[in-house]
């Protein structure tokens, strides 16, 4: 497993955007939901990597508001049938071995199976907790900002009161840190409307590599970029 130069700089949150799949299978000459599948196994590896450097909270983007409005229907179920096959053979097991694991997003639009799979993940009690995966789904950055001013708006919050922490109250990852770092596999330079308030002093890595190829050697690459970069927040 890889180790970095620097154990004492490791950021406690990443976020990933992960990119590639479905270009990883076309130069294959393979279907769509083989590159989907190969996917899954990197996230696995990555996770179990990220889990013995120390960090804390991964973050990843599994499937976008526009995915699901613009792709294929074909490919939208695609990938919901691999999320239904994926819980009973990845997320359980990682479960199993202390991954946290919840779920963001706008949750309403999902087919009733993939909402079942939810609500036995949300209650899932995992012993000896080693990371928090998040899994962005069916998730948008500005639609999560627009349902968290209604939720102020209907609790009636003082306009004069309202702050940085009003807001971080009302998103998915409320009670949870800042990603430090942002990586993003398959070479588009973009956070793709990904964890905008979340992100607004993260470092940001991109990468060429599409996301099946993407694994645990070039995660510590990240992390030591990230760690070789001056952060003052603006100061």
């Amino acid at each position: 497993m890889p180790t970095t130069k620097n154990s004492d700089n490791i950021p406690s949150h990443i976020a990933i955007i992960m990119d590639g799949n479905r270009r990883w299978a076309r130069v294959r000459n393979l279907p769509e939901g083989k590159g989907h599948e190969a996917g899954a196994e990197a996230l696995e590896k990555v996770v179990e990597a990220a889990s013995k450097m120390g960090i804390k909270t991964i973050t990843v983007y599994a499937l976008s508001t526009e995915n699901i409005k613009e792709r294929a229907r074909r490919e939208v179920l695609g990938l919901f049938g691999l999320m239904k096959r994926g819980y009973n053979t990845k997320l359980k097991k990682m479960m199993k071995n202390g991954v946290r694991v919840d779920i963001l997003g706008e949750l309403n639009g999902l087919p009733k199976a993939i909402k079942m799979i939810i609500e036995e993940v949300k209650k899932a009690y995992i012993k000896n907790e080693s990371i928090r995966l998040n899994i962005a789904l069916n998730y948008g950055g500005k639609r999560e900002l627009i349902e968290a001013v209604k939720e102020i708006v209907k609790e009636g919050v003082d306009i004069n009161k309202i702050s940085e922490k009003t807001i971080d109250r009302h998103l998915y990852t409320n009670g949870q840190n800042d990603p430090g770092l942002v990586i993003r596999t398959g070479g588009y330079i973009r956070l793709s409307n990904f964890l905008l308030w979340q992100t607004a002093y993260s470092e940001l890595y991109f990468s060429k590599k599409l996301w099946p190829d993407f694994g645990p050697a070039d995660l510590k690459e990240a992390v030591e970029w990230y760690q070789d970069q001056k952060r003052n927040f603006g100061k």
